[in-house]
């Protein structure tokens, strides 16, 4: 399988569908549209890279035989689809629904770097998720194994700082993509 020629991961931020289903057509289209191939020319799938289980796990996708990294995140109200040149994780979270969830998730430092700020503590959970999920652990790994700067865009887990682009694309919803630092770009409505 060849390797895909994009430059950027191109997230699209809509409404999810009815279901599990319609959100994985979202994903195909959105593969298609992002490297300009036909729907019938895109392959996805899922795999567990600690079990190799194939009805879950990091999904993965091709168009026209070309590897792309893809990732997809829901939110109530809101489906976030990440395509891009490699692995990407995206998260997308509501700031209401993350500040009235019992977290223990939060380090020291971004409690401290938050100072309260409830939309600065679910951008943090945003790109934890996010990070986890380029990474291909998700959630086996405690997110209190990440610390987030939401000021500088970085992720460190086990001693290593991971780019991560936050935005707030509306007030109640925090967007976060991890993509080892490759430009990220809205397809409409980002």
């Amino acid at each position: 399988m060849g390797e895909s020629r994009l430059q950027a991961v191109v997230v699209t931020l809509c409404a999810p569908g009815p279901d599990r289903a319609s959100d994985r057509e979202a994903l195909v289209a959105a593969v298609a549209s992002v490297t300009g191939v036909e729907t019938v020319a895109v392959r996805t799938g899922r795999v567990c890279a600690h079990c190799g289980g194939t009805d879950h796990g990091r999904p993965w996708a091709s168009a026209d035989g070309d590897a792309v990294g893809v990732s997809l995140s829901r939110a109530p109200g809101a489906l976030a689809l990440a395509v891009g040149p490699g692995a990407v994780g995206v998260d997308v979270e509501r700031v209401s629904r993350v500040v009235a969830a019992p977290l223990d998730a939060f380090t020291v430092g971004e409690l401290e770097r938050a100072h309260g700020d409830s939309s600065l503590l679910a951008a943090c959970w945003a790109a934890k998720e996010a990070v986890l999920k380029r990474d291909g652990r998700g959630l086996r790994v405690d997110p209190l194994a990440v610390d987030v700067d939401v000021t500088t865009g970085t992720a460190r887990i086990e001693g290593v700082e991971h780019p991560v682009t936050i935005t707030w694309p509306a007030t109640d919803l925090v967007l976060a993509v991890a993509a080892d630092g490759a430009p990220v770009v809205s397809a409409g409505g980002a």
